[in-house]
C-alpha cells in the first residue's frame, strides 16, 4: 500500500520539547545566534540510531529547517519522513490496510512526543504530504524467482514514454529502477535485499534494514517463498497531484487523503500499464527455443509470410539477448522511423497469451491483498 512518507509540517502546527535532541539543537532557530549563511536556510535533524533499530525501536527521521520563504519572510518547517510499517510492524514485509490509519496516526504522535516534538493527532491526519512511496510485495510461492520477473523488466525501453533519464539494473541483477528527476519505479528481490543489508545497510536498496534483520529468526516460513517488490517513488508534491489527477483523483494530498488502498491500487496499476505499453507482445510471452517460436507465430499469423516470420524470430532472439534499449542503439543507424517501424509492425500481429511475463505481477496489483506474513507461516 504505501512505504515510505513525507509529512511537511509548518511552524504553527508542532511544538518542539526538547531542543537538544536535534543536531544541532533547535533552540538557536528560534532565536539570533544561528547564522543562516549563503544559502539563507539551516537545518537540524533527528534520526533513529543503528542501536535503536537494532533493539527493534522505530523512529522517524525529522529534519526542523529555517529558511527564507518566497516573501522574503523567515519560516520553520518540520518534515517527518518515515517508512509507516516498520512504524506499526517493526517491518515492511507485513502490508498496511486502511482500517490502521487510526492506530498509525497514535503511534506516530508518541513517536513524535518520545523524540521531543508535539504534534496533534488532528494536525498529523491532516498533514500535507510531500513524497510518499506506494508499494506493493508480491509473494512468489510457485518456485519462480523474483530475478526472472526482474530480468523481463529490464529490457524495457521506458525512457522516452515516462520521460526517464536513467535505468539502473544492479546487485547482480536483484534491483531495477527506472529514473527521473521527481519519481522512481522500482523493482527488487526483498528477501536479497534483507540478506545484503546483514552484510551492508549501503548495499541493500532501502535504509533501515536493522530493524528487520532478524525477522525470520522468529517466523518460520513455509517454501518456497520470494518476494518481489514494486514500489512507486514520488519525491515531489507537485508529481504526486500529477499522479494523483491521472487516476482521477483531484483532491490536496494530505495524510488523511492517500492513506487508502483504493489510491495504491491505482498508482501501481497505472505504471504497470505503461510497462507493459512499452513491452511489445512479441516479448511477452514464454517459448522455449526458436523452433517454439516460430510454430507459434505460423499458427497465429497464418497470412504472414515466411519472410516476415524469420524477422520477427530474429527481433525475438535478440532482444531476449541484448535487451530492448541495446537493441535500438545497435539499429540506431538505420534511423528512428525503421524502428517505429518495426513496432508497429510487432504490434500488428498476433501471439499465444501463454505464460505473460507480467501475468503474475498484473494480478497480484489487481487483487491488492496486503501480504501477512503469517499467512505463510509453517504450520
Amino acid at each position: 500500500m504505501i512505504d515510505t512518507i513525507v509529512l511537511t509540517l509548518n511552524e504553527n502546527s508542532f511544538k518542539i520539547l526538547k531542543h537538544d535532541r536535534f543536531s544541532p539543537s533547535t533552540d538557536g532557530l528560534y532565536s539570533t545566534y544561528y547564522r543562516l549563511g549563503g544559502r539563507s536556510n539551516l537545518i537540524c535533524k533527528q534520526n533513529p540510531t543503528p542501536a535503536e533499530l537494532a533493539a527493534g525501536i522505530y523512529k522517524p527521521r525529522l529534519s526542523v529547517t529555517k529558511r527564507l520563504n518566497k516573501n522574503n519572510r523567515f519560516e520553520i518547517t518540520l518534515k517527518i519522513e518515515f517508512s509507516i510499517p516498520k512504524l506499526l510492524f517493526g517491518n515492511n514485509f507485513d502490508e498496511l490496510r486502511d482500517a490502521d490509519f487510526p492506530q498509525v496516526i497514535s503511534k506516530l504522535r508518541q513517536s513524535l512526543y518520545d523524540m521531543g516534538v508535539h504534534v496533534l493527532e488532528p494536525v498529523l491526519v491532516n498533514a500535507p504530504v510531500s513524497a510518499i512511496h506506494f508499494s506493493k510485495n508480491i509473494p512468489l510461492t510457485d518456485f519462480s524467482t523474483p530475478y526472472t520477473y526482474l530480468e523481463q523488466l529490464s529490457k524495457i525501453n521506458l525512457n522516452q514514454r515516462l520521460d526517464l533519464n536513467q535505468t539502473d539494473f544492479r546487485n547482480e541483477g536483484h534491483s531495477l529502477k527506472f529514473r527521473a528527476n521527481s519519481f522512481e519505479v522500482a523493482f527488487y528481490d526483498k528477501m536479497k535485499d534483507l540478506h545484503k543489508a546483514n552484510t551492508s545497510e549501503k548495499r541493500a536498496e532501502e535504509r533501515e534494514n536493522a530493524i528487520q534483520l532478524n525477522l525470520f529468526d522468529d517466523i518460520p516460513i513455509q517454501k518456497p517463498f520470494e518476494v518481489l517488490r514494486m514500489e512507486v517513488r514520488l519525491n515531489k508534491r507537485q508529481k504526486l497531484k500529477q499522479v494523483l489527477r491521472h487516476i482521477g483523483i483531484v483532491a490536496e494530498p494530505t495524510f488523511n487523503t492517500v492513506f487508502k488502498k483504493e489510491i495504491a491500487r491505482k498508482v501501481l496499476l497505472y505504471y504497470m500499464a505503461e510497462i507493459e505499453k512499452g513491452y511489445p507482445a512479441i516479448f511477452l510471452y514464454n517459448c522455449k527455443d526458436p523452433e517454439d517460436f516460430l510454430s507459434d507465430f505460423i499458427i497465429h499469423n497464418p497470412k504472414a509470410g515466411l519472410r516476415k516470420a524469420v524477422q520477427m524470430l530474429g527481433t525475438r532472439t535478440l532482444v531476449d539477448k541484448v535487451g530492448i534499449r541495446e537493441f535500438r542503439e545497435i539499429t540506431r543507424k538505420y534511423g528512428k522511423a525503421n524502428w517505429y517501424r518495426l513496432n508497429k509492425e510487432m504490434r500488428s500481429l498476433s501471439y499465444p497469451q501463454k505464460g505473460n511475463s507480467f501475468a503474475v505481477l498484473r494480478l497480484c496489483l489487481e487483487e491488492f491483498k496486503p501480504l501477512k506474513l503469517v499467512d505463510f507461516q509453517k504450520r
